[in-house]
């Protein structure tokens, strides 16, 4: 399929690793200039080096911003960089954002602040930034990482599940006021991804549980209808698809990749 997106300019939150690098490469690969924000410097110049060796032609498509998605410096920064580097904004997608699996009652209130602050507030801060410059245009692409504990929480991961939450809420909410001038937002929640952060929730829970690792992996694949981990350029190639014009009357709706795990509606 062609998708139309040579010459677009893209914001990738959380670009240094794992989904948010999927969709700087697939992007790259369809000719957008990619502004890549992530907080380390060093995992970033990996990212890019490891980009460039696969795609030599795309070095000068690639901007960076290493920063902290809870400092609206780096949100104005992200923004910023892209107009000034490539001259507009055509496509926002917002992945940075973690947050710590374990028991509800040994939890600290600070996982839960800073689950909120990092991903749900550090989302909304960049649409607040960067859609403005998308509807002075009649014409803007949001996704918004999500993730499938929205959905379905449990309570090892309740600072992430309720943050993933709010997320579809304001995805939902915000698409109608952003359509008013032809920019669509939706969101991708993945379910079990194969990244390091999906080994580190692993290890996490089974703290929680008190559980080896190997016996928390298997009790998540037992869990997949279709017994495997959905690959980061699953995400990476829906990503595409939501921000190209393919379907363009996509808004306001939420994609699960979850490998058929999410037990009900």
């Amino acid at each position: 399929m062609k998708l139309g997106l040579a010459g677009k300019t893209a914001i990738v939150t959380g670009a240094s690793a794992g989904i948010g690098l999927a969709c700087s490469k697939a992007l790259l690969e369809e000719g957008v200039s990619v502004v890549m924000v992530a907080r380390d410097p060093e995992r970033m110049r990996q990212a890019v080096e490891q980009v460039v060796q696969e795609q030599p032609e795309a070095e000068v498509r690639i901007a960076v911003v290493s920063g902290d998605m809870r400092q609206q410096e780096t949100v104005k920064l992200a923004v910023e960089t892209a107009l000034s580097r490539f001259g507009r904004i055509d496509i926002l997608i917002n992945n940075a954002g973690s947050a710590r699996a374990g028991a509800f009652f040994e939890l600290p209130e600070e996982a839960f602040l800073e689950a909120w602050n990092l991903k749900l507030l550090g989302y909304i801060r960049m649409v607040r930034e960067a859609a403005p410059h998308m509807m002075s245009q009649g014409d803007g692409r949001i996704v918004n990482i999500v993730g499938a504990a929205g959905r379905t929480p449990s309570a090892n991961f309740l600072a992430g599940s309720t943050s993933n939450a709010a997320l579809l809420n304001f995805t939902r909410g915000v698409s109608k006021e952003l359509a008013k001038s032809g920019v669509r937002i939706n969101a991708i929640s993945p379910g079990t991804t194969a990244t390091e952060r999906a080994q580190r929730l692993a290890e996490q829970h089974a703290e929680a549980k008190g559980i080896s690792v190997e016996a928390q992996k298997a009790e998540t694949s037992a869990s997949i209808p279709l017994g495997h981990m959905a690959d980061p350029a699953e995400i990476a190639a829906m990503a595409l698809l939501l921000v190209s014009d393919l379907v363009p009357s996509i808004t306001g709706t939420e994609i699960v990749i979850d490998g058929g795990q999410q037990p009900g509606v």
